[in-house]
């Protein structure tokens, strides 16, 4: 008998083929909460879900014990309960490295982004990117990745604050480690890509803005709740910094409502820094590919809990 696989999101005609090949795929529009009691009956012989921005909760887990992996269409998994997963032997999988170089080029689009309005004069005109330092807030695949844009690409400075020297990227791109708050001081540019934790909740706020340069301009490609938002909004009110470009935000998303809708020294992007047509098909094969070997016995790709295995 096939196992069963719950597909939530979206997979090309080519992708669900073949999935529908191997197991017995049951797709749900993406409306449909999978944790909605309606379901149970469907996840109680479910062996894999696939999708993006799954909502699963340890209630939905109990309605599906035949379950054995989850595939998430991100490289973020904030929304999903890892060490719960863990704990009942249930594999995570994500989709890093496919996004790299597509975020990377976004980020670094909101890094030289101005907002004209009007005829050009000096309230409008912008700064230039050449010869600045752009300080990196993580060194990951993608920090590294807009780094590699600035230094070899618009010879900018590079400084870095991770948790763990880059010696290998300190000689291909001159980057410097720094602190921080040494970074933030620093750099004309600050763009953060860490990943959402416990750790890096509101990384940035109030006091980190304040070290900032009053010509600094902030970018976040990271996650929303990286950056305690009403503290961004009052730098960027009271002239603590010069501007902002932004990807995320703590909610999504963005309301109407939110004074950084309105800000003329904010570029605001609706959370897109994977959002080609390669990129996101090549997102959705990574999954299937995880979620396919996972349930044929064999070592997924790209696996978050690797204790989940043993």
């Amino acid at each position: 008998m096939k196992k069963q696989l719950v597909v939530q999101g979206r997979l090309s005609d080519a992708q669900l083929a073949e999935l529908s090949g191997l197991f017995e795929v049951e797709v749900l529009p993406k409306t449909t909460a999978l944790n909605d009691p309606a379901n149970h009956a469907l996840l109680a012989n479910v062996h894999g879900i696939i999708g993006s921005g799954l909502a699963i909760t340890p209630q939905l887990l109990d309605a599906a014990p035949k379950l054995k992996v989850i595939a998430t269409i991100s490289v973020g998994y904030d929304n999903i309960p890892v060490d719960e997963l863990t704990k009942r032997g249930i594999m995570l999988c994500n989709t890093p490295d496919v996004l790299t170089e597509t975020t990377a080029d976004t980020g670094f689009t909101l890094i030289m982004a101005d907002k004209w309005q009007a005829s050009i004069g000096p309230a409008l005109f912008g700064s230039d990117v050449h010869g600045k330092t752009l300080g990196m807030v993580g060194f990951g695949r993608i920090g590294q990745a807009v780094a590699r844009r600035g230094a070899l690409g618009f010879g900018m400075k590079v400084i870095y604050s991770n948790a763990s020297p880059k010696p290998e990227l300190e000689s291909e791109l001159g980057a410097q480690r720094r602190e921080l708050n040494e970074l933030l001081a620093e750099a004309d540019f600050v763009c953060v890509t860490v990943p959402l934790t416990a750790e890096t909740e509101r990384l940035v706020g109030a006091q980190e803005f304040a070290l900032m340069k009053p010509s600094g301009i902030f970018i976040n490609i990271a996650r929303g709740k990286v950056v305690d938002e009403s503290a961004l909004i009052d730098a960027l009110e009271n002239g603590v910094i010069q501007a902002a470009g932004l990807d995320v935000f703590e909610q999504e998303p963005l309301r109407a409502t939110s004074p950084l809708t309105k800000m003329p020294n904010v570029v605001a992007l609706p959370h897109i820094g994977s959002a080609t047509h390669e990129t996101r098909d090549a997102m959705a094969q990574r999954a299937v590919n995880n979620i396919r070997l996972a349930l044929q016995g064999e070592r997924p790709i790209s696996l978050v809990n690797e204790e989940a295995c043993r």
